[in-house]
């Protein structure tokens, strides 16, 4: 577990991702003396950005905290697939919590990632966010079965979606897989850019960014309370967790658990190396690799996933992880050039169900968190600001429990 007292930036990412934000980054303010807010943000990654453009556009007076650069932590680690589809298959979501609260689930993240691109349209936040269709690949022996078995509840759902066979995917895509499920409604991006376009435009709207740390917290008064590393006090009406891979004490789940995964990209690829449509790809598989391009024409492939969160270990690995995610890269795109552009790694959160950490900390009244985890981890921050939006307006409804963080473990 990683322990908010010690954990940097540096301890959440190693080596170099090709995201660069052409702007460069909101720089925060020292903060001379106490003062009061509707909400405290903690925490300057795509998470607390998101929520910070949604609560300023709703006319919250919001502050926004940050010991250290913000985006620089696991959002510039991200690959910034932004996928409707989760972690967990519809099909063993549904052995979960039942089909029509798994199928409920699926829909809301696909909303999440409409509202997400008319956000980037309405804003014109400048952040490579592009359309993408994705294509979800067979893996082993049973995968066009258990494929076909997910394309026919995600039918019954209404979510849009194709089965490919073997000969028809080889055909339109190139991947020798057994049969994939070929969807529209996902999308990529830049995540530093985009979390630094909307500090951006939360900033114009009187957000301001505090560059320190905060210490503790305490949503049991009748307003919540910052206390600041150096020394100064936040007074807010709520407090929202948006720490990333970083949970507090006070925030306590049996569901969380901290992996690390690995990443390249390579350099610019011909067009014969380049898929149609330049989908987003990944593997109907629990250890999966995915794949995305980047706008120069790169190939970025992540995966190798290890049960630990110790950044050392990350380190050391990287040079055998890297060859291995080589070797995947080639045997899937066979025309491609095996050409380092840059070679990165990352804490990755995950939870028992695949689905985000949102809503109030128990036991802590004013206090509220964000932590959606998972390869959908900013169409979940997409979803915990509209969430964590309404709440702090009075508004509750049944669905918010699917994601709360004292929901139990279903397994």
């Amino acid at each position: 577990m990683l322990d908010p007292d010690d954990t940097r930036q540096s301890d959440l990412r190693s080596g170099s991702s090709p995201w660069r934000a052409d702007a460069g980054h909101p720089r925060g303010e020292t903060l001379e003396a106490d003062l009061r807010c509707d909400v405290a943000i903690i925490g300057g990654g795509i998470t607390g950005a998101m929520l910070a453009e949604h609560l300023t556009a709703r006319g919250r007076k919001v502050v926004l905290v940050d010991r250290e650069r913000p985006g620089f932590g696991s959002t510039v680690a991200s690959t910034a697939m932004l996928q409707w589809e989760i972690d967990q298959p519809l099909r063993r979501l549904s052995a979960l919590y039942g089909f029509e609260r798994a199928a409920d689930i699926y829909r809301r993240s696909l909303r999440a990632v409409v509202g997400l691109r008319e956000l980037v349209l309405d804003q014109q936040l400048r952040c490579a966010f592009h359309p993408r269709d994705t294509v979800y690949l067979a893996a082993g022996e049973t995968g066009a079965r258990e494929l076909l078995d997910e394309h026919l509840l995600r039918e019954r759902a209404g979510l849009p979606g194709s089965l490919l066979g073997h000969d028809l995917l080889l055909r339109e895509f190139g991947f020798d897989r057994a049969a994939a499920i070929v969807s529209p409604g996902s999308a990529e991006a830049d995540p530093l850019s985009l979390c630094h376009a909307l500090l951006g435009v939360a900033a114009a709207r009187g957000a301001r960014l505090i560059r320190d740390e905060a210490v503790a917290f305490d949503g049991q008064g009748r307003s919540a309370m910052v206390q600041l590393g150096a020394g100064h006090t936040i007074e807010a009406g709520h407090v929202v967790l948006a720490t990333g891979y970083v949970m507090p004490d006070c925030v306590r789940s049996d569901l969380h658990r901290i992996a690390s995964s690995w990443a390249l990209a390579t350099q610019p690829q011909p067009a014969q190396a380049l898929w149609p449509r330049r989908a987003l790809v990944w593997e109907a598989s629990t250890d999966y690799v995915y794949c995305r391009t980047t706008d120069d024409g790169g190939i970025v492939i992540g995966g190798e996933d290890e049960a630990s969160d110790d950044a050392d270990l990350r380190e050391r690995l990287g040079p055998e992880k890297t060859e291995a995610l080589l070797g995947k890269l080639a045997a899937l795109v066979p025309a491609a050039r095996l050409s380092l552009a840059h070679t990165w790694s990352g804490a990755f959160g995950q939870t028992g169900d695949g689905l985000p950490l949102i809503g109030r900390v128990p036991g802590q009244p004013r206090l509220l968190a964000a932590y959606g985890y998972g390869g959908n981890g900013i169409t979940f921050s997409f979803l915990a600001s509209r969430l964590l939006g309404a709440l702090l307006e009075g508004r509750e409804k049944a669905w918010f429990s699917d994601f709360a963080i004292d929901r139990p473990s279903p397994v």
